[in-house]
């Protein structure tokens, strides 16, 4: 066959998931040009590893073991208030027994951790997204 009749066989091209939420905002307005921009999870350091060290870190925090500073960078401004505020508010830091995480969405992780206190075993609640790369927390619940 002539080199003029060669057909091109395209390669496929690998995409990336498309699909992100909005980063939660808390009410707040950005201009767009400084505004959260989402982060896929495969640019994200490692989930569970993440997610049960920042577990760990607000269980010691919350029992004074550790400052609250440490975690300023990755919570959102009101998630930290509310995290400074409950500083000492535990007696013991918790034993952590199991991680559980859903991704609803690239970038978005909603994790539960189960947390023993002595006798009674506890729930702590997390919601981590992808903003601007890094796994930023905006939710935290200890049930």
């Amino acid at each position: 066959m002539l080199e003029l009749y060669r057909l091109d066989i395209a390669k496929p091209v690998e995409q990336k998931p498309l699909l992100y939420s909005i980063p939660s905002n808390f009410g707040e307005e950005f201009d767009s040009e400084f505004a959260p921009r989402p982060t896929s999870a495969s640019d994200l350091p490692d989930l569970p590893t993440w997610a049960l060290k920042f577990g760990m870190s607000v269980l010691e925090i919350w029992a004074a073991k550790r400052q609250p500073a440490q975690l300023s960078r990755w919570c959102h401004r009101s998630i930290y208030a509310d995290l400074v505020k409950k500083v000492g508010s535990q007696t013991e830091v918790g034993r952590i027994r199991k991680l559980y995480q859903c991704e609803p969405l690239d970038g978005i992780s909603e994790s539960t951790i189960t947390v023993r206190f002595n006798s009674r075993v506890r729930c702590l609640v997390l919601r981590f997204e992808g903003v601007d790369h890094r796994w930023l927390c905006t939710s935290l619940t200890l049930l």
